[in-house]
C-alpha cells in the first residue's frame, strides 16, 4: 500500500510538472498582437503612459514604439526610467536596423509622481507648453497593497495615486486630447474591484484601513472615474475605456509579504498561471491602436474583449458624486 501511495504521489507530481511545461512553453497567453499588427498602425500619434519604467508600462511602451507611436514616459524614479528607456531605445532601433540615436525623439522621458498633486500639475504644464497634440493617454501607473501612508498632501496612498492622481492628470490634460481629437483614454484597473466599496464617510481610510479593501476600492473608483468621464465626453471623439491585465508577473506586489518557505511554491505558480508583462500589457495596446475599438468608449474589457460590470461599478448615481468630490480633494473646485 506504501509503495502503490508513493508511486501515485510520483505520477501526479511528474504529470503536475509535464503540464505546467506545456502550460508555460506551448505560447503565449492572450497576446493578440504581440509580434504582429501594422508596423505603421500608430505612427503620427503621440502617446502618454504612466508608470512606464517597468512592468505592465514598458511592456506596453515597447509595443507601441514598435507599431510607430511617440512614447512619453511618466514616472516617478527618473533614473529607472531612463534606464528603460535607453534599453527600450536600443531593442526598437535593432529591430529596425538603426542606430539607437535614430530613435531618440521617439521616446521621452519626464517625471510624474502621482503622489504628489504638486507634480502632477507640473508635468501637465510642461507637457502642455511642450507637446501640440496627444493622442492617447494610458493611465497605467499604480501602488498594491501598501501598508498605511499618506501622499504628499495627505491622502491614503492608494486612492491617492490610483485615483487622485490620475483623475487630475487626465482633467488637466482633457484640453489637449480634445483638440487632438480623435483620441482615445485608457484606465487600467483590476477585477479586483469586485472586493471594494465608496465609503463616502472614509474616502481616506483614517477611521479603519485594510490594505487590500482599500486596493480595491480605488479600482473600483477607477471604473466608475471611467464610466463618469465618457458620459462627459459625449460628442468630443475622445474615447475612454478601462480595462483589467488579469494577474500579471510584475513588481506591483512589492508590499506583499510571502513567507520565506512559501516563496518557492509562489515562483512556480507565478511561473505556471502568471502572466507576463507583455501579455498583460495586451488589452492596453489593443485599446490604445486597434481599430475595432474605434468610438467605443465607456467599456470595460480583460483580454481585448469587452467584459460585464457589477451593478455597483455601473452605479451613475456613485459616480457622479465620486467625481464632484474629487474635484474638490485635487483642487479643481474649491
Amino acid at each position: 500500500m506504501a509503495v502503490a501511495t508513493v508511486a501515485a504521489a510520483l505520477l501526479a507530481a511528474l504529470g503536475g510538472a509535464l503540464w505546467l511545461a506545456t502550460r508555460r512553453f506551448s505560447g503565449p497567453r492572450g497576446q493578440r498582437m504581440q509580434g504582429g499588427g501594422d508596423r505603421s498602425l500608430m505612427h503620427g500619434k503621440t502617446v502618454l503612459i504612466t508608470g512606464a519604467n517597468s512592468g505592465l508600462g514598458r511592456a506596453t511602451a515597447a509595443e507601441l514604439l514598435r507599431l510607430g507611436a511617440r512614447v512619453i514616459m511618466g514616472c516617478r524614479d527618473l533614473a529607472r526610467a531612463e534606464e528603460a528607456a535607453g534599453q527600450l531605445r536600443q531593442d526598437l532601433s535593432q529591430a529596425a536596423g538603426q542606430e539607437p540615436d535614430a530613435t531618440e525623439g521617439q521616446l521621452v522621458v519626464k517625471e510624474l509622481d502621482l503622489a504628489s498633486l504638486r507634480s502632477v500639475r507640473a508635468f501637465c504644464q510642461e507637457l502642455l507648453q511642450e507637446e501640440p497634440r496627444l493622442d492617447v493617454l494610458i493611465n497605467n501607473a499604480g501602488i498594491f497593497q501598501c501598508p498605511y501612508m499618506k501622499t504628499e498632501d495627505g491622502f491614503e496612498m492608494q486612492f491617492g495615486v490610483n485615483h487622485l492622481g490620475h483623475f487630475l492628470l487626465t482633467n488637466l490634460l482633457l484640453g489637449l486630447l480634445k483638440s487632438s481629437a480623435p483620441s482615445r483614454i485608457i484606465v487600467v484597473s483590476s477585477k479586483l474591484y469586485k472586493y471594494g466599496d465608496i465609503n463616502f464617510e472614509d474616502l481616506n481610510s483614517e477611521q479603519s484601513y485594510n490594505k487590500s479593501f482599500s486596493y480595491s476600492r480605488s479600482k473600483l473608483a477607477n471604473i466608475l472615474f471611467t464610466r463618469e468621464l465618457s458620459r462627459r465626453l459625449e460628442g468630443t471623439n475622445v474615447t475612454v475605456n478601462v480595462l483589467h491585465p488579469g494577474i500579471v508577473r510584475t513588481n506591483l506586489g512589492r508590499h506583499i509579504h510571502i513567507p520565506l518557505l512559501a516563496r518557492p511554491l509562489f515562483s512556480l505558480v507565478s511561473w505556471a498561471f502568471f502572466k507576463t508583462p507583455q501579455e498583460g500589457a495586451q488589452t492596453s495596446i489593443y485599446l490604445a491602436s486597434s481599430p475595432e475599438v474605434e468610438g467605443v468608449s465607456g467599456r470595460y474589457f480583460g483580454d481585448c474583449k469587452e467584459e460585464e460590470l457589477l451593478p455597483k461599478a455601473m452605479d451613475e448615481l456613485v459616480a457622479r458624486k465620486l467625481w464632484d468630490i474629487s474635484e474638490v480633494m485635487v483642487g479643481i473646485l474649491k
